[in-house]
């Protein structure tokens, strides 16, 4: 670790890594390059039919949306006044106003809160790029409604002991015991249900220098310290 400058979730916003990544800008709803690749599930389709089955609402947030051409697509399609979707990104780079029903967001994933809870939580490829994911993970799961559903892609690889140590088999166990599903083939984060998290570790914090993941693209590594 001696090698290894941490930032703060401050100082690693302004990280061209962070800040500038290019990862979810073009990326669709559906089709090769889309959101149901990614997460394994059909966005449009779960909320079709929760919304036939008579829901007042549905609530989708998508974390780290990019330029949130998924989600316009998905308010196209799902014509449904009862549908309201957000989504947060730490860069203004959304394509367009958003229309009714659409409400875009600048902010840090890390820090911002919202006044509602949530149908269904997504992050395509977003988490590669926090500094405390293990936070934000906390944070989401009590973002969600009863019912929820969130999906991310996440690669516990990147989440370290601050001796730059795997914490995955401790990590994968507690993540387990507070709700959470990890599919480690695909590196795919899931939970269902809100919910009180508590994790057995505290963040030291983040190496922006850690280079390409799994994705091919620079990554970020968030370091923690065990209780």
């Amino acid at each position: 670790m001696d090698d290894v400058r941490l930032l703060d979730d401050v100082a690693l916003e302004l990280s061209s890594v962070v800040a500038n990544n290019a990862m979810n800008r073009e990326r669709r709803l559906t089709g090769s390059n889309g959101y149901g690749r990614d997460l394994g599930i059909d966005v449009a389709e779960l909320i079709r039919q929760r919304l036939a089955d008579g829901a007042e609402t549905f609530r989708w947030l998508d974390l780290c949306c990019g330029s949130g051409k998924a989600l316009l697509e998905c308010r196209e399609v799902v014509d449904d006044e009862r549908l309201r979707i957000t989504g947060v990104d730490l860069v203004d780079a959304f394509v367009s106003a958003p229309p009714r029903g659409v409400e875009f967001v600048t902010a840090s994933v890390t820090t911002w809160s919202p006044a509602d809870r949530f149908d269904l939580i997504t992050c395509v490829h977003g988490l590669h790029y926090l500094g405390d994911k293990l936070r934000t993970l906390a944070a989401i799961a009590s973002w969600l409604t009863d019912s929820g559903l969130f999906v991310a892609n996440l690669d516990l690889s990147s989440i370290q002991s601050a001796d730059a140590r795997p914490l995955d088999r401790r990590l994968r166990t507690a993540l387990r015991s507070n709700g959470f599903d990890y599919d480690g083939r695909r590196r795919r984060i899931s939970r269902r249900g809100g919910g009180s998290v508590v994790l057995p570790f505290d963040y030291a914090g983040a190496d922006d220098q850690a280079g390409p993941n799994y994705t091919g693209q620079p990554a970020v590594n968030s370091y923690y310290r065990s209780r």
